[in-house]
């Protein structure tokens, strides 16, 4: 369970893998060292090995039984040790809703490369980039949509962010997202979520020469699993999948520093220790991760083409029933069978707003252009949908079941209109042209019956 700064990458790679107890939203307990964990209370007159009971809310303390988030942990020091005196720092890519709109880009379709490999040593927070924001961090309501690529550790620097949860989403480079409860290995395929308030850091695994994903900040309620309705007890993302870790600490008496979110502002204290030093916890309120590769899609076996909704692994509710703060929906492999249809997402306006990712393969909506590390903004009630060659390619092709393999596209999709930021406005990789993906869709009307 110990970790030394000067040997830490080296010892990392040579660990066994971490552990996990599977389920979603269940209450979990799990001690790294015998006895550590209290058993039939919470906070005894003296913890175990002189550790100190402390207790972390998710949730305020009367939220229905349903919704109230908590969990216990047994520390080596209190959290008030792991603060100070702050003083200001800026992360001046990281923007938080609402921003200042610093650019004069109109409206429009928008669609990017991948952010490219930084030319300087970032590590993960350092390599964060916004590219929108959407409602207000301040009232708890929306979200920003960030990239991120980097190629340094985080090993004497922490963080937490007071403004929302964190959803991170690999696509180049699996990296150990270590929390105050305990280590996840999250791979491209693969997704993990750090809830908001809770001090980790990121590492690097593995030999790549640059670590690039997404996240979204997800500034509402928290992100739980979609109901099923009709489609009844099984499929889509089973909570079994989900794995949250087993406690895992760090016992490091050297200086440190902690970072923080805080209404979009953000402050740095130095230390003089780890603050992941968690030896034992219990609760709700915990990191989780998901391979996506789990996900059990369902959608039409005999004609037309369901809603995307119909691929939500995730969604963050609204006060509004049936709408969302912010869903989390993939595009992964599936059949496609249906019978006189045309079979990738049909020409769409939409009252949400679609920032999307592509981890890996081709997305069937598009032929060109959209690459794994890009992204596309289609902002609510504009147009989108296939570009002309997939629209050819569909409309003409014959219609024998076809797998889509190879294949993990992702979007958050909000209620909330989409600001753009600057950097997403002047970032070299903007496709310019690619609203010129639809310039072949010409009218084929005549008025003749038959004509198809």
């Amino acid at each position: 369970m110990l970790d030394h700064s000067e040997k830490r990458r080296a010892m990392d790679a040579g660990q066994q893998a971490p552990a996990y107890m599977p389920g979603f939203g269940n209450d979990f307990e799990t001690e790294s060292l015998p006895g550590a964990l209290p058993q039939g209370q919470n906070s005894p007159q003296k913890c175990e090995y002189g550790l100190y009971a402390e207790q972390l809310s998710g949730s305020p303390f009367t939220a229905p039984r349903g919704t109230n988030e908590r969990s216990w942990l047994y520390r080596i020091r209190p959290s008030v040790r792991h603060t100070g005196r702050f003083k200001k720092i800026d992360y001046p890519c990281w923007k938080t809703a609402p921003h200042v709109v610093e650019h004069s880009m109109a409206l429009g379709q928008l669609r990017w490369g991948p952010l490219p490999a930084p030319s300087e040593e970032l590590n993960f927070l350092e390599g964060i980039r916004t590219m929108t924001t959407a409602g207000d961090a301040l009232t708890q309501a929306g979200m920003a949509a960030h990239a991120y690529a980097f190629n340094v550790d985080m090993v004497d620097d922490y963080f937490f962010n007071a403004d929302g949860e964190l959803l991170i989403v690999p696509e180049t480079g699996a990296i150990r997202v270590f929390t105050e409860l305990g280590k996840m290995d999250v791979a491209p395929s693969e997704i993990c979520l750090v809830p908001r308030g809770m001090m980790f850091k990121v590492i690097r695994l593995g030999e790549e020469t640059v670590w690039r994903g997404y996240i979204c900040e997800n500034y509402g309620a928290k992100f739980t699993l979609p109901d099923r309705g009709p489609i009844g007890a099984n499929c889509l993302a089973n909570p079994r999948d989900f794995k949250t870790p087993v406690a895992a600490y760090e016992d490091k008496e050297t200086p440190c520093r902690v970072q923080v979110k805080w209404c979009g502002s953000f402050h740095m204290v130095e230390i003089g220790h780890s603050p992941l030093d968690v030896v034992a916890w219990h609760g709700n309120y915990a990191p989780y991760k998901y391979d996506l590769k789990t996900y059990s899609p369902v959608g039409a076996i005999l004609f037309d083409h369901p809603d995307p909704s119909i691929f939500t692994v995730l969604t963050a509710p609204s006060g509004e029933e049936g709408t969302a703060n912010v869903d989390f929906v993939i595009f992964p492999p599936r059949w496609l069978v249906a019978e006189h249809t045309f079979r990738p997402p049909w020409y769409h306006r939409n009252i949400m707003s679609e920032f999307m990712g592509l981890i890996y393969g081709r997305y069937d909506a598009k032929e060109e252009g959209f690459v794994p590390g890009g992204m596309s903004l289609h902002n609510m009630m504009l147009a989108h949908g296939p570009d002309f060659s997939g629209f050819e390619k569909a409309s003409n092709g014959e219609l024998k079941p076809v797998k889509l393999d190879n294949t993990m596209a992702f979007m958050f999709e909000t209620r909330f209109p989409q600001q753009l930021t600057r950097f997403a406005a002047e970032l070299e990789t903007l496709q310019d042209d690619y609203i010129d993906c639809w310039s072949g869709l010409d009218r084929k009307f005549d008025g003749t019956p038959g004509i198809k």
